[in-house]
């Protein structure tokens, strides 16, 4: 065969078995495996709602004042002669015990002088009663030594109350707050001698919003009158006390009954038995310590608790419906702390809420439930 003709034959063949051999070498070749469509949409945690009972607590503060404050003035003239070594600033005292002494000298003349002016009245009314009886004194002169007799009467009951005024002493057990005479001191009437204040109560005056107020069920005025104002809801004061937290049982008694026209709180007065644990063991709360106040609110029904990060703004969260997809819902928060938000309406029970922040959501957004988490409301606790 011609060399040239070979060649033009040979080329073409060469293509052919080429190409024949690629097509078999691709036949072989296992398909590659299908792949599914990725859902890409975002990846969120659901909280199942529920009903439940709240018991809040009420925050506030205030400080420890008594309930009983006396400031000391003398109601006679005279030299202070003694004092209780007692009455110095954080003394302890007893009811009716004798804290100082007035120099009582003139005051016992004028009961010795009014006592002996009353027996002479009483000589002159006796002779005159006796007389007219007998028809030698007249109507007039029997009056006269009758008021006679009173007058001398009143005389000596007002040495009496003199001569005990020369003792300062108070009805009640009590703390001495500070001492303003001493010893050799001369005194008139007004004179300020120091102040003191009982230790049997001690008082807090707690400010309450209008808010609070929802929570808290304060004694009102006829309660206050048939019980003596021991019927409000506990409370409990913390403070630092030698470096260390401390906490002692107090009861709301009463509410001021009025606004603050600045603030705009009202004062509910909560009531500390023993402060000082003079007839117990506990931590002494002295008065003026600064004190947290925490009062147990009333029960709320049907309440539903949320995550406070669950709350968009002030008002809303993001339901996820039953197709998976974002419902942007207002809502009626009762109240909120630092942890939870308490809301009535808005929202239902079994309906699911997100839990994961999302920077820009939008009614209908598809997203992807995590799991399903148990409500936090567990009913009846107090908050």
């Amino acid at each position: 065969m011609n060399p040239v003709y070979r060649k033009w034959i040979l080329i073409p063949g060469i293509f052919v078995v080429a190409i024949g051999a690629a097509m078999g070498l691709s036949q072989l070749q296992p398909e590659p495996p299908q792949r599914d469509t990725e859902n890409l949409d975002l990846l969120v945690e659901v909280l199942q709602l529920e009903v439940s009972s709240e018991r809040f607590r009420i925050s506030s503060q205030g400080t420890v004042r008594p309930r009983t404050q006396t400031v000391l003035s003398a109601e006679i003239l005279g030299s202070i002669v003694s004092i209780s070594p007692k009455f110095i600033a954080g003394g302890i005292f007893a009811r009716d015990e004798v804290l100082m002494r007035v120099d009582p000298t003139n005051y016992t003349v004028a009961v010795d002088k009014a006592a002996a002016l009353v027996k002479q009245r009483q000589i002159e009314y006796d002779g005159t009663k006796k007389l007219r009886s007998q028809g030698y004194r007249a109507e007039s002169e029997y009056a006269s030594a009758a008021a006679a007799l009173s007058s001398a009467q009143a005389e000596l009951v007002n040495a009496r109350r003199n001569l005990e005024r020369t003792y300062i002493r108070l009805p009640y057990d009590g703390m001495v707050l500070s001492k303003d005479t001493d010893l050799g001191q001369f005194v008139s009437p007004g004179s300020k001698l120091g102040i003191t204040f009982a230790t049997d109560l001690a008082e807090v005056r707690l400010p309450l919003t209008d808010m609070d107020l929802a929570f808290v069920e304060l004694p009102n005025a006829a309660e206050i009158t048939e019980a003596g104002g021991t019927n409000g809801p506990k409370v409990t004061l913390t403070a630092v006390q030698h470096g260390k937290p401390a906490t002692w049982e107090a009861r709301i008694v009463r509410s001021e009954g009025v606004v603050d026209e600045r603030s705009r709180v009202t004062y509910a007065v909560a009531q500390i038995q023993d402060p000082y644990q003079l007839h117990g063991n506990g931590e002494p709360l002295p008065m003026g310590t600064f004190v947290g106040a925490e009062i147990v609110g009333a029960t709320v029904l049907d309440v539903i608790r949320i995550p406070r990060s669950a709350l968009r703004g002030a008002d809303q969260v993001l339901v996820v419906n039953d197709e998976n997809q974002i419902e942007i819902r207002p809502v009626n928060v009762l109240r909120a702390d630092e942890k939870f938000a308490y809301v009535n309406g808005g929202v239902s029970a079994g309906e699911r809420i997100t839990t994961t922040a999302i920077e820009a959501p939008t009614n209908g957004m598809s997203v992807r439930a995590l799991v399903a988490i148990a409500s936090t409301g567990d009913g009846g606790d107090e908050h």
